[in-house]
């Protein structure tokens, strides 16, 4: 098998515009004999910030660095620090956090290209099949962890010919190790079947921690102003880059890709085919939204940028007092301003926090509710039991089950703008905020939708959408409806018109997509204009849209 055979459509990974993702030669030399091994590029840098430096030169070179309290740097506390690590490359030397960055303002960091070694997950094909599809017999790639390491998550099948996903992921299953370089695989009875074949390309994930483990590569929290500037990922346990509750973060040229057989710091039998294990980028909280600029992200396991807040579910209401069950806590305040959104899915107008204060658990009765919704296991078993009572300004009729989010804390004023994201096994753009745009970007190969305005009540995330432009994207083979602007209530039924307001969907193209290829609900004041859709063999352009419950349209 040629390492660089790739479909007609498929770009190379070192041509057609995509970014180049390489070392020079010579620092590729120095990390295969071991260069770096002797300098300590944490202990450096808390050298610098401790001596009162505020702009901080890392010497380019390839170095190996143990974690500290599972974590393997640490930035924390900062303000007004500049960290330039160009040509600097940091290989983790444990299946754990890369980076955290905690507290800091107006903190740049440019440069820095991340990798693992072990990597967090295990390649191999697959060699034996059982009759019904459920059993694998996998036998790992020379050059990957082994099967002690091999954990029973994030199980991914791709075409061994062109690289590319053949199913995204498996979660449902159980492995047996068979041999350092062989493991068998059953997959649940209650698995669909797909069209997995012998000699496939399998990808597994792959831990080797004995510090622990925490998730994601480069973890941000409570922090304003940062600026991410040309930082490179090449694998994670988890996400790639995660924040929480942090303000106004740009990332510009930030980039998640799988690393080339030419580059990559170790022979290997078969080229990687994973870049991450889940989301390459993922904001949650933001007071004001992150700016992706120019930034790419493929080849991961999941989601290519995802912006969201929490919705919170409303157990009982008396007039302005709201008995309310956290998601993780809550993160209302008094003073802020809350998406309410009834269990039939209308979008109330606003409210505002008054007072919040913790009252006790759910009782026997809400949590015999929570069994019978529409929403994953973690939140339909009562993990997320605590009660809190908020009182609003003004009475509000909520029947059990309905939402609320503090809506100035779900990313609004986010930007994605000329980027580059695909050949992932679930959605490209999954923004759930307000004020936003997503202009000039270029997604192919996603499994799922390309870009897809949602809240969801499956994973309480917020919001809803006001104030969003869409706008001159071009959107290749993706699996599903291309652009999407929708929302459901906890029946699972549409949202009436007004749970999205004033959406901006003009001047895309889509090429090689299902119909319909943009796909709308719920949403009050919608221009749609200069589209170009060429569509799948078959279909006929006049299915390209779907409008359902929408009004004050505008179009071509």
């Amino acid at each position: 098998m040629k390492p660089n055979t790739l479909s007609p459509w498929l770009p190379s990974e070192r041509m057609n515009g995509w970014p180049v993702l390489a070392l020079s030669c010579a620092v590729l030399s120095a990390s295969l004999a071991g260069a770096g091994e002797n300098f300590d590029l944490r202990g450096f840098i808390d050298l610098k910030l401790k001596s009162g430096e505020k702009r901080i030169v890392v010497p380019p070179g390839t170095y190996r660095v143990k974690p500290k309290k599972r974590c393997h740097l640490l930035l924390r506390d900062l303000q007004d620090v500049e960290i330039v690590a160009a040509g600097v490359e940091m290989i983790c030397t444990e299946t754990t956090r890369a980076l955290t960055i905690s507290n800091c303002r107006n903190l740049t960091l440019r440069g820095l290209t991340v990798d693992y070694d072990p990597l967090p997950f295990t390649q191999g094909r697959i060699v034996r099949l059982s009759g019904d599809g459920r059993v694998h017999e996998i036998e790992l790639f020379d050059g990957y962890p082994r099967s002690d390491q091999v954990e029973e998550r994030k199980y991914a099948i791709f075409k061994s010919d062109t690289r590319t996903l053949r199913f995204g992921s498996y979660y449902d299953f159980k492995v047996e190790k068979l041999a350092p370089d062989r493991i068998r695989l059953t997959k649940s009875k209650y698995s669909r079947k797909h069209p997995e074949q012998v000699g496939d390309t399998v990808v597994i994930g792959a831990s080797d921690a004995p510090g622990g483990s925490i998730p994601h590569a480069i973890s941000i929290d409570r922090s304003t102003d940062l600026v991410l500037e040309d930082i490179t990922l090449y694998a994670s346990n988890c996400f790639g880059y995660i924040e929480h509750d942090c303000s106004n973060t740009t990332y510009r040229r930030c980039r998640v890709d799988r690393r080339s057989s030419e580059t990559d710091i170790r022979k290997r039998a078969d080229p990687r085919v994973r870049s991450l294990n889940a989301d390459a980028f993922h904001s949650k909280h933001a007071v004001v939204g992150p700016k992706y600029i120019e930034c790419s992200a493929r080849f991961q396991g999941d989601d290519c940028i995802a912006i969201n807040g929490d919705y919170h579910m409303v157990m009982g209401a008396e007039g302005a007092k709201l008995r309310v069950m956290g998601k993780h806590g809550i993160n209302i305040k008094p003073g802020d301003p809350l998406e309410v959104v009834n269990y039939e899915g209308v979008r109330l107008p606003d409210a505002k926090a008054v007072s919040v204060k913790e009252i006790g658990r759910i009782t026997d009765e809400e949590r015999a509710f929570l069994s019978k919704q529409r929403m994953n296991e973690r939140y339909k078993n009562g993990k997320a039991n605590r009660v809190f009572e908020v009182v609003v300004d003004r009475p509000l009729d909520l029947p059990r089950g309905s939402v609320m989010a503090a809506a100035n804390r779900i990313g609004n004023g986010f930007k994605i703008v000329n980027g580059r994201f695909g050949f992932n096994r679930s959605r490209g753009l999954i923004v759930k905020a307000s004020r936003g745009e997503i202009v000039g970007n270029k997604l192919e190969g996603c499994e799922m939708h390309a870009i897809y305005l949602a809240p969801e009540y499956w994973w309480l995330e917020a919001g809803s959408s006001d104030g969003v432009a869409i706008r001159g994207n071009v959107i290749t083979r993706c699996g599903s409806r291309p652009i999407a602007v929708v929302a459901r209530g906890g029946r699972g039924k549409v949202a009436p018109a007004g749970a999205h307001n004033d959406i901006t969907i003009v001047d895309n193209r889509i090429e090689k997509c299902p119909s319909p290829a943009i796909w709308v609900t719920s949403t009050k004041g919608l221009l749609l204009n200069g589209n170009t859709i060429e569509p799948l063999e078959g279909e006929n352009e006049k299915e390209a849209f779907d409008l359902v419950n929408c009004e004050d349209v505008k179009r071509n």
